[in-house]
Parts: structure tokens; sequence; C-alpha cells
């Protein structure tokens, strides 16, 4: 019975030794048990695309498609149940940053913006959208309203084009909505002078503004 006992006691040990890291003595080094890597699932981005856009993303759909899956190495489809545009990681590792310019690249397009100018986001860095509403600057509604925009976009559209050519960005008018396309400093420089036309002032006015910040900019670079 002692050596049963002796013998359990052993095997008991053992047991408790084969849990423990095992120590290698000829290098005087602790083995490490093998870790497995964590599988990552990839990141997918969601773009959702409003109705009235669902007819230019069909017809330009390989214009974006094309960019996304050959330069940047991505995977993008349209899901017609959620009517989102989804972009995500294919079997590469790929840069975050990457998939941040298709998805600003794609949401340039919903917004209004020309497949020409939405690419000037994958091609070049320092580039942003952003997006205010009419009444963010001046609560109008009404006639008041329209008058607004129409001021902003002038006869034949003049107004909006004589800022985008001062200040080097590109203007999307989507009713009351206004999304603006370029660097940090251009697109304040544009959006100060649309909302003093939203406010009131004279076209003249602005453009005399305009003239002024963007002799200054150019002359500090």
């Amino acid at each position: 019975m002692d050596k049963i006992e002796g013998e359990s006691s052993e095997s008991v040990a053992q047991k408790t030794r084969g849990k423990k890291r095992a120590f290698n003595t000829d290098t005087m080094e602790v083995d490490m048990p093998a870790v497995k890597p964590k599988q990552i699932k990839s990141e997918i981005r969601k773009v959702p695309v409003p109705a009235h856009r669902y007819t230019p993303l069909k017809e330009s759909w390989m214009k974006v498609y094309t960019p996304i899956v050959e330069h940047l190495d991505l995977q993008i489809r349209f899901n017609l149940s959620t009517r989102n545009v989804e972009i995500r990681a294919g079997s590469k590792m790929v840069e975050s940053a990457y998939l941040q310019k298709a998805e600003d690249f794609v949401r340039a397009f919903v917004c209004g913006f020309e497949i020409e100018d939405a690419l000037a986001l994958i091609r070049l860095e320092d580039l942003f959208i952003d997006s205010f509403e009419v009444q963010d600057v001046k609560p109008l509604k009404g006639d008041h309203l329209s008058r607004a925009i129409g001021r902003l976009a002038g006869k034949g559209g003049r107004t909006k084009f004589t800022i985008e050519n001062s200040t080097k960005t590109r203007i999307v008018l989507a009713d009351s909505k206004i999304h603006i396309l370029g660097s940090y400093q251009n697109i304040q420089l544009a959006k100060r002078a649309l909302c003093n036309l939203i406010l009131g002032t004279p076209p003249s006015k602005v453009y005399g503004t305009l003239r002024t910040m963007a002799s200054r900019s150019s002359d500090q670079f």
C-alpha cells in the first residue's frame, strides 16, 4: 500500500509539472507555450446612398469600382437590402488610410461631386469634405431660403464658379445642404464667402474679399 501511495504521489507531481512551463537545462531557458495568432475580422466601411443618387451610382459604377479595387486593393459592393456601399480590405493586409480614402471618395460622389473631382481624394493628400446647411448660418424658411440658395449659385452658376476658382475648391449645392471639397485652409475661405452670401452680403463685396484673401494665402506660400 505504501508503494502504491508513493507512485500515485509521483504521478500527481508529474502531472502538475506538466502543466507548468518546461525548463530546458541545456539552454537554461524556459520553454514558452505556443500562442495562436488571433484572427482579426476585416473592417467594413459603409456609405449610405440616398434615393436620388441611385441612378448616377449605377451609371458610373465602373468608374467608382475601378480605382478602389485596382489602385487601393480593396473590395467594394452595393448592398441592395441596406442600400449602402460597403468597402472592406481583401485577403491582403491594407493600411487603414486606404480604407479612409476609399470611403471619402465614395462619400464625395454620393454628395454630388463629379468622379474626376472625387478622385483627387485618392490621389492627393490633405483633402477633405466639409458639409453644412443654410439654416446653420441663418434660420431661413420659404422664399427667404430659396433666395439665399439663389445668391449662392448666382446667375448661371457664376457666383459658385467664382468662389471655386478663387479658393481652389469644389462646391455642391444640394437644396439647403452645401458640400465643399478641398484643403482645410481653402475650405475655410470658401465657407466664409458662402456664409457672407447667406447673411445677405452683396456678391461684389464677397468677390473683393475673396481676391484679397486669396492673394494673401498665395503670398504665404
